[in-house]
């Protein structure tokens, strides 16, 4: 029997027992109950683990799994675990204030083209629903990614390009309230292919008006490529950014002052090999370190099974998502119905909470936007600016009250509102 199977009769077998007794919820069963299903999964587990190794299969944690035993959660090894020799790291600290020549202030990496840094960073909204039938395009090209909270147990993703284009790019979806924030902030374009004329827009005008576009014929720049439905959109970066050039929007050299970066990683880390990011029961997406790459590596849940989960995999490369940095910082939503939040990015001087992984570590810190136009700043307890890892940056927008649990170094995160 494959072991997802497995698992998941075994998980099954273990609540329908408990029903009798208890709610079917994790806050429903008391901590011997939790920990003798996880306790059990994990058994099992360890008995297919050579098995699993073998295939590449990997087991999602039921909720209670997550939230009482994460080492229920990981079963096939992300990479080679082992150490490589690597010339010791650069000591030097780039930003937040000023950075070198053809530098570029989102990544601190060097650009190949430096004359892509004067002009609006570019950013495209990316569907993050039906992925197995639906996939990413163009999500490793982006410099950082924003993933929010749009309702109904689902997210979506605001990918943004400065450094480096992507000619691909999605499928594209609808523009929501926050995105007016995150246009200010990094001084943004937008591509989406609409937003709600009473609820969204007007808001959005508020903070970017002339900034986006919300249509799927601006070929090349926003284009559908024939199938003429909701997830048949795409764009391209490069296109929409000369067409915004050519309405006026072009802003050569934008500040974008405010982060920093360096090789060495800050002291005072927890252990991070792996977060969970959890939206619901059967919306995550799990981080894991790979020590050969030196960066995070996505894999996200199997929509054909809910249990099991895949690497996710950008479909301009072939290869698998991983960025340098993964944030979960916490901002203060507000449900004004189903699908449609504010989340306040803008405003926060004194700063709210955030978690960052890096160099397999976890850091507690904060982060602040003091002014509305510039990019979104990340300081530890002192207040002094904290220093990540040069490379992509993957920025997840919880909720001020969003749970964490950790065990030997992986984390999982749970979404709550507000």
């Amino acid at each position: 029997m494959k072991i997802k199977q497995l698992v998941s009769l075994l998980f099954i077998s273990l609540t329908l027992v408990l029903a009798a007794c208890v709610p079917m919820s994790p806050d429903g069963l008391t901590t011997g109950q939790q920990t003798a299903i996880a306790g059990t999964v994990t058994a099992v587990i360890e008995q297919e683990r050579a098995k699993a190794s073998q295939t590449g299969t990997q087991i999602l944690p039921s909720q209670t799994a997550t939230l009482t035993a994460t080492s229920v959660e990981v079963t096939a090894t992300p990479g080679n675990t082992s150490t490589p020799t690597k010339a010791p790291p650069s000591q030097e600290v780039i930003g937040p204030d000023t950075y070198p020549e053809g530098v570029n202030p989102l990544t601190g990496l060097k650009v190949a083209d430096p004359t892509l840094l004067n002009r609006r960073p570019v950013i495209m909204k990316v569907s993050n629903h039906l992925i197995d039938y639906q996939p990413h395009w163009g999500l490793s090209s982006a410099d950082i990614v924003f993933d929010y909270y749009i309702g109904w147990g689902s997210d979506r993703y605001a990918a943004l390009y400065y450094g480096q284009d992507s000619s691909k790019i999605g499928p594209m979806r609808s523009i929501r309230r926050v995105d007016g924030h995150l246009g200010s902030l990094y001084q943004a374009v937008f591509g989406s292919t609409g937003g709600d004329k009473e609820d969204v827009l007007p808001y959005i005008d508020a903070y970017i008006r002339g900034r986006y576009f919300l249509d799927k014929y601006l070929c090349p720049g926003v284009c559908d490529d024939g199938r003429n439905y909701v997830y048949s959109v795409f764009g391209d970066s490069a296109a929409l950014s000369n067409y915004f050039n050519y309405l006026g929007y072009g802003n050569d050299d934008p500040d974008l002052s405010g982060m920093a970066f360096s090789e060495t990683p800050p002291s005072n880390a927890e252990a991070g090999s792996s977060v969970w990011i959890i939206w619901t029961d059967v919306s995550m997406a799990h981080w894991i370190y790979n020590t050969d790459t030196g960066k995070y590596h996505n894999w996200t849940i199997d929509e054909s099974t809910y249990y099991s989960y895949q690497p996710l995999i950008d479909q301009n490369t072939g290869e698998q998502l991983s960025f340098s940095n993964v944030i979960v910082l916490k901002a203060p939503y507000t449900e004004i119905k189903g699908t449609l939040h504010n989340i306040d990015l803008i405003g926060n001087s004194t700063g709210y909470e955030a978690k960052v992984f890096r160099d397999g570590q976890a850091y507690e810190i904060f982060w602040k936007t003091p002014q509305g136009d510039k990019p979104i700043q990340f300081v530890d307890a002192q207040g002094n600016p904290f220093h990540l890892k040069p490379g992509n940056t993957w920025i997840t927008i919880f909720g001020l009250t969003s749970p964490s649990v950790v065990e030997n170094g992986d984390w999982s995160i749970t979404f709550n509102m507000p």
